[in-house]
This record gives structure tokens, sequence and C-alpha cells, in this order.
């Protein structure tokens, strides 16, 4: 499980490389949250927006590493577009209705995360992403 979990848009895996050492600064539009395995928790939203496996998921290689190593130092990954796109999209309804079944999802698994922080977290990606594509920009995660 992940201790600092920074969402952020860049314009591109070789810019969001370069926080892998230090995270997103203050001149980047991000988000900080805590103590959730984010990497799990990108390709659950992808699943319930979009109705695929896990499995599939994870065959594609989703989320996609774009720097840092998965074995405890810090990692950057991308959202698919496909996710991106489902983010910008929602209507804040279906945000509500994502982050529920998410919450949902992880109290079944063992780990509790708040229906009003699971909301929190999933409405603050669509404010976040809405807009992004027209710049090209992405989305990614720091992990901590």
């Amino acid at each position: 499980m992940s201790t600092i979990v920074k969402f952020f848009v860049a314009p591109d895996d070789a810019s969001a490389a370069l926080v892998v050492g230090t995270g997103p600064g203050r001149a980047v539009r991000s988000l900080s949250f805590g103590n959730f395995d984010s990497e799990e928790a990108v390709v659950e939203w992808e699943c319930l927006f979009s109705g695929g496996s896990f499995e599939e998921l994870a065959e594609a290689g989703e989320p996609r590493i774009v720097a840092g190593e998965d074995n405890g130092g810090c990692v950057v990954f991308a959202f698919s577009a496909r996710l991106v796109d489902a983010l910008a999209e929602a209507e804040p309804s279906r945000l509500r209705e994502v982050a529920m079944a998410w919450a949902r999802q992880r109290a079944e698994d063992g780990e509790a995360i708040a229906s009003d922080v699971a909301g929190e977290i999933v409405g603050s990606l669509g404010s976040l992403v809405r807009g992004t594509e027209e710049h090209g920009h992405g989305l990614y995660c720091w992990v901590a």
C-alpha cells in the first residue's frame, strides 16, 4: 500500500517521468492522497467505467509504468486514454456511482475506504482531467 499518492497532468510520458525522484511540484496540476494501492485502484476504476476485467487490463500492461521501479521505490505510471476519457466525460452522478462501487469493492477485499473519501478521489480526478486532452496532456500517478 502506498503512503503518498499524487495524481497529476503532464504533456507526455517523458515529462511525467522527470518527477519520479521528487514528485510533481507546485507548477504541475495535481491531487494528493494517501494510504491506498493506487495502481490497483486505477485498474478497478477502469473496470468499473468500461466493464472490462482486471485480468484483461493486467495482461495489457495497465497501468503503464513510465518511470521508477515497483519494488518499494517511487513510481510514475500513466492512466490509459480510455480511463482519462471516461473520467473527463462522466457526469458527477456517474463519478459518484463509480466511487461508491469502488468503496464497496475495497470493503469486500478487507480494505476500508470511506464512501466520502472514495467520492472525493474519483470526483477530483474527473475535475483534474477535464480539458487535459484538448491540451495534449495525459493523467499520471506518482507513488512514494
